[in-house]
């Protein structure tokens, strides 16, 4: 992202130059450590590049603010900070960008692994985990703080508000860690049954794969291909479950496949272990920031105080079982994927004015590397998301 932003831009225009400030605070077990932490080190970050850039004799005029996965709602906190200190009284903020970001939060879909998801992550992810779940009790009031941050009363909503141009890209398809849902702030998934919706999915022949616009008639003779039963049976057959160090020709093949039984269990336990340590190295370290007087007043002490002086305030609605009884008509309505309160935060925040692209990537299992080329060096498929990247680079505005 940093090199096809860097070569976009290379040149400077109307007087402005680009300058690129990669955050680097939230690393490795750091990630743990909740929205609300990384955003106040990342804040950091920004004030202090910005008193570097002026100490050179270059003042900040305009900000943009770009975050994937869980950089985007970093980045939404961000806003916060920037807002309450008065900022953006001084620099104006221009482009807001997410990539497979949660701004919902994750949904729950039926089903074992998913529910199995929903109970361990809160467990396993520490602060983060309560937060991408919604069961942290983050305001004085026990609102969550992707409620708060969904909030139009809050420096997180009014910061916002304030960039000229505010774009989300979202996998329609395939991504198993940041599904569209919650990643294109909707309500519901119009992707999930391809059969009964008969999606028509129109690929932008300039940035392919990402998605120009899809809609629901069938399509016509030499349009653009719907989502069918006999669309996927076309498509082309996709390599084993396998990670690539572990795809290999006969006679290995064999070999790896025969002792799946072995590998699995001990990978997984691996998985839950490291999650296990990294989540109490997490917590400790938790524990004594939030002791430590060293760190200046957060946003979250601020909001406290004007929440605490608040008469009222809404109240948080988390419901488990989202199976509806009606007194007439149907006994019960399907589950619903989204929350009440996952509903009311999409509705709050589809009220901003959003420009949404959907990057379609169908050719592998999990999309939400791709869709930033994370790892282009140890999986080449990732390079199918390299249209998303130019695209949002070349949307950018100076």
């Amino acid at each position: 992202m940093h090199r096809i932003i860097t070569e976009t831009h290379a040149t400077a225009k109307d007087d402005f130059e680009l300058q690129v400030l990669l955050a680097e605070t939230n690393r490795n077990e750091s990630t743990y450590d909740g929205i609300d932490w990384g955003g106040e080190r990342v804040a950091k970050e920004v004030l202090d590049k910005v008193e570097e850039l002026k100490e050179s004799g270059r003042q900040v005029k305009r900000i943009s603010i770009t975050g994937y996965s869980l950089g985007g709602l970093i980045g939404r906190y961000v806003v916060g900070i920037l807002y309450q200190r008065g900022f953006f009284n001084d620099v104006e903020p221009v482009n807001f960008n997410t990539v497979a970001t949660p701004h919902l939060g994750l949904p729950r879909y039926p089903g074992l692994i998913s529910r199995l998801f929903s109970h361990l992550g809160p467990k396993l992810l520490s602060r983060t985990g309560e937060q991408f779940y919604c069961v942290d009790h983050w305001s004085p009031r026990g609102r969550p703080l992707l409620e708060v941050m969904a909030d139009p009363e809050r420096a997180f909503y009014q910061g916002l508000r304030l960039f000229k141009h505010i774009r989300i890209y979202a996998n329609a398809v395939n991504d198993i860690t940041v599904p569209y849902i919650t990643a294109a702030i909707e309500a519901e998934d119009p992707f999930i049954d391809h059969e009964k919706t008969g999606l028509v999915v129109e690929l932008d022949p300039e940035y392919k794969p990402r998605i120009a616009k899809y809609s629901h008639p069938s399509s016509p003779p030499g349009g653009p291909p719907v989502l069918s039963k006999e669309w996927f049976l076309q498509m082309k057959p996709r390599k084993p479950p396998l990670p690539p160090f572990l795809q290999r020709g006969f006679p290995l093949n064999v070999l790896i496949y025969m002792s799946i039984p072995v590998l699995f269990p001990l990978f997984t336990t691996a998985a839950i272990v490291t999650f296990i340590l990294a989540s109490r190295s997490s917590r400790a370290r938790l524990r004594l920031m939030e002791k430590d007087d060293t760190q200046g007043e957060r946003l979250i002490d601020i909001l406290a105080d004007l929440e605490t002086r608040l008469e009222t305030e809404p109240l948080s609605l988390t419901v488990e079982d989202s199976t509806i009884k009606l007194a007439d008509g149907p006994s019960e309505l399907p589950p619903s994927v989204l929350t009440p309160l996952q509903r009311r935060m999409a509705e709050s925040l589809n009220n901003l004015p959003i420009q949404k692209e959907l990057a379609f990537i169908d050719t592998v299992r999990n999309s939400h590397g791709s869709i930033i080329c994370r790892d282009v060096k140890r999986f080449e498929f990732h390079r199918t998301g390299e249209g998303v990247l130019r695209h949002w680079a070349e949307s950018f505005t100076l």
